[in-house]
């Protein structure tokens, strides 16, 4: 099928792009790892150079002319006065028990429900539409059919510039699945990702 063979080609299009990504990490890290082993010889390179260049004290005392002290004394040991007292051992301060902060108030509310209840509800067609992720997606429904479309390599927005062609006037649809970001994560443009998603609602609700 010429949809499939297009899936196919958006999905090894998606895997290179990784590959190259790795590729470029991985030679960051290993540049990364160089810097460090210099860093580290040249440290061991200074303490070197420090250890030899520190000047050692002489050990040779001069030696004095040695006198035989003709009168020897004594000095008597201090008597015991009183009862023995035990010395008390200074003990540490058991360090208090961390309490950690409440967490910051969310920026932004997100209903939650149960995932398959749009499903399992529905009496009309249902609609998924989304990456790779739904490629292997099988749901049934009690009335109606389910229709998948999956977008190999798909971002926010190329989900939601199917949205149209899909959701055409005049057909009932009685639920829709979309997911979509698993392939904008890896940007770690959270602002943009947000605005992807409202953009996203916004194109569903107005078809």
């Amino acid at each position: 099928d010429k949809f499939e063979l297009h899936s196919l080609q958006l999905e090894l299009e998606a895997v290179e792009k990784q590959i190259q990504e790795l590729l470029v990490r991985q030679t960051e890290l290993r540049e990364r790892r160089a810097a460090l082993e210099s860093s580290r010889v040249s440290i061991q390179r200074d303490t070197n150079t420090l250890t030899t260049s520190t000047p050692c004290a002489s050990l040779h005392r001069s030696r004095a002319p040695w006198t035989r002290s003709s009168q020897v004394s004594f000095t008597p040991a201090p008597g015991h006065h009183g009862p023995w007292v035990q010395q008390q051992r200074k003990t540490r301060a058991r360090p208090r028990p961390r309490t950690s902060p409440p967490p910051p108030p969310p920026v932004f509310e997100i209903s939650t429900r149960n995932r398959f209840a749009p499903l399992r509800e529905t009496e009309r067609d249902a609609v998924i539409v989304g990456d790779s992720i739904v490629w292997y997606v099988r749901a049934t429904l009690a009335k109606g059919k389910v229709h998948t479309h999956c977008f190999p390599g798909a971002g926010v927005l190329d989900v939601s510039a199917q949205i149209p062609a899909i959701l055409k006037d005049g057909e009932s649809v009685g639920a829709i699945v979309l997911h979509a970001g698993v392939n904008d994560i890896k940007l770690r443009q959270t602002e943009v990702l947000k605005r992807d998603f409202s953009s996203l609602i916004e194109t569903v609700r107005s078809t």
